[in-house]
């Protein structure tokens, strides 16, 4: 039982991400991104593609993200644009390379700024890179039962 309890620790569910291998070449016929040989690219899509949405544009259209970037604190308020023009620079970084990487939204809040993705590795590495350029505390949340991720930087 304590084997089989370690075996689905690691396992990672995200129901988002495909069962199977799709068949290829496949092209998301929202954003134009290209899965083929089992990666989504922004490489242009063949003539003969399949139409299948992305798992980000499903995320999107579902309103369901994956990570969750939290943003408080008087430096926020002063530095608003600053953090923000941060925040879109990383999601741009990170999305020219990897087309599941968006981000969603950003909404004011009572408390600040909410930043939502469609990945939780998006979300971490704007939180790590928010704390890196302007420290502050940085708190993370994973929860491994959602594939979620719920990060919160304030200063």
């Amino acid at each position: 039982m304590l084997r089989r309890e370690q075996l689905l620790q690691g396992f990672e569910q995200d129901s988002y991400k495909s069962k199977g291998k799709l068949p290829e070449p496949a092209r998301c016929p929202r954003c134009g991104a290209t899965c083929h040989h089992g990666r989504w690219t922004w490489e242009s899509a063949p003539a003969d593609a399949r139409e299948q949405m992305c798992p980000a544009c499903h995320r999107i259209q579902d309103k369901f993200p994956a990570g969750y970037v939290t943003l408080k604190g008087a430096f926020l308020a002063q530095h608003r644009d600053e953090i923000l023009r941060l925040v879109r620079n990383c999601e741009g970084k990170e999305k020219s390379g990897h087309p599941l990487q968006r981000i969603m939204a950003i909404e004011n809040t009572e408390d600040g700024v909410l930043v939502t993705t469609t990945d939780l590795h998006l979300a971490r590495d704007i939180a790590e890179r928010l704390h890196d350029a302007y420290k502050g505390e940085l708190e993370f949340h994973y929860n491994s039962e959602e594939n979620l991720l719920r990060a919160t930087w304030n200063r």
